[in-house]
């Protein structure tokens, strides 16, 4: 069996990193690796696989910086080049990238079977890509791997599962991947050798488009977010463009630890050691889960909304006065840590799971 894994983005392998793992455990299955280069990282050299533990990429395309439209026509003109020649069983997407949508298009195209990690996330904001991305490759994928029930739910209230063309779509909770990659990371985490930290601190990441392209968003998280640093240390792995927004915009940063960004395995770290976490990424309020800590959301809504429910997370978006309300109401709580072992997102087995059903598919 052939196996054409296609990635995006950094994030992407890591979660990638785990199946990658797995599929290596069986003699059958050969995976192929497609970075299309939607996003450009520099942390990305052989050192960060290595040290990661993540196969390197077979294909490279390069494809990144452009619009929408001509990202994902020019992806699937060269994805459907390799899927051509590499001939695969299955085509494998994570999550809700142009690179998914892309990758999931094509499988559609040649027929080839698809499987979609991280199948069901909806933040019901059909503004985001992402939500589009998600929606259309969940319609043409023949295995939906769901990450949790709340997944299992969304997909079920749009009628899934589906008859393909040439099998019936199999939807299954399987847990998440990131779970499985948080804790196997978890022992080979560093701390930043520049960071001298001798106290509580807050860990925070801001590099959502809705904040950063809105001054007026932006300068209310700010002005929280130093309200709070002077009763507790902030630090703020910084993308050097927001950075550069936040200078011309002269906002004052002066009471927060502004580091670069930071690698994975630190940032694991400062998951591991912080406090609390504040912040707009999607993928982080699920590690602060795994890690036992509360989360600060800088948005207005969720794709990870059992976490709302379970009162590990809070929508606080960018208004000023819910940050600083929450912040207020989880330090009074003395920060306390929260169980991050519960089921909510499986039992760090997710990848074996996935493989396994790969393995015995029958569609």
């Amino acid at each position: 069996m052939k196996i054409l894994t296609i990635l995006g983005a950094r994030p992407q392998f890591i979660k990638a990193g785990s199946v990658s793992r797995e599929i290596a455990k069986h003699k059958e299955i050969k995976e192929v690796i497609l970075h299309t280069g939607q996003h450009y990282d520099a942390n990305m050299s052989d050192i960060f696989f290595e040290e990661m533990k993540i196969p390197k990429p077979d294909y490279f395309l390069g494809i990144g910086g452009k619009s929408h439209g001509a990202m994902t026509g020019q992806m699937m003109e060269k994805i459907e080049e390799v899927a051509l020649k590499e001939n695969p069983d299955w085509i494998v997407v994570y999550g809700d990238t142009n690179s998914t949508l892309s990758g999931a298009l094509v499988a559609s195209k040649l027929h080839i079977k698809l499987a979609h990690i991280e199948a069901g996330l909806r933040s019901f904001n059909m503004s985001m890509p992402e939500e589009v991305n998600r929606i259309v490759t969940d319609r043409v994928s023949d295995i939906l791997f769901c990450p949790t029930q709340t997944a299992v739910e969304n997909l079920r209230a749009e009628g899934f599962p589906f008859v393909t063309s040439h099998s019936k779509q199999m939807v299954l909770n399987v847990g998440d991947v990131m779970k499985d990659g948080a804790m196997f990371y978890r022992k080979f985490a560093k701390k930043m050798d520049s960071l001298d930290i001798d106290k509580e601190f807050i860990l925070c990441t801001i590099h959502r488009a809705e904040n950063t392209d809105n001054k007026d968003r932006l300068k209310d998280i700010f002005e929280a977010l130093n309200l709070i640093a002077k009763e507790r240390e902030i630090i703020l792995p910084l993308h050097p463009r927001t950075k550069k927004i936040i200078n011309e915009l002269k906002i004052d940063t002066d009471s927060l630890t502004i580091v670069e960004p930071v690698g994975y395995l630190e940032m694991v770290w400062l998951l591991d050691n912080c406090s609390l976490v504040m912040s707009d990424s999607g993928g982080l309020q699920k590690e602060a889960y795994f890690f036992g800590k509360f989360c600060l959301t800088l948005r207005d809504e969720t794709e990870w909304v059992e976490l709302v429910d379970g009162g590990f997370n809070m929508i606080v978006g960018a208004d000023k006065s819910k940050i600083l309300e929450g912040y207020k109401r989880i330090s009074e709580s003395g920060f306390s840590s929260l169980d991050g072992d519960g089921e909510l997102y499986g039992n760090a087995d997710a990848s074996r799971v996935i493989i396994d059903t790969i393995l015995s598919y029958q569609g």
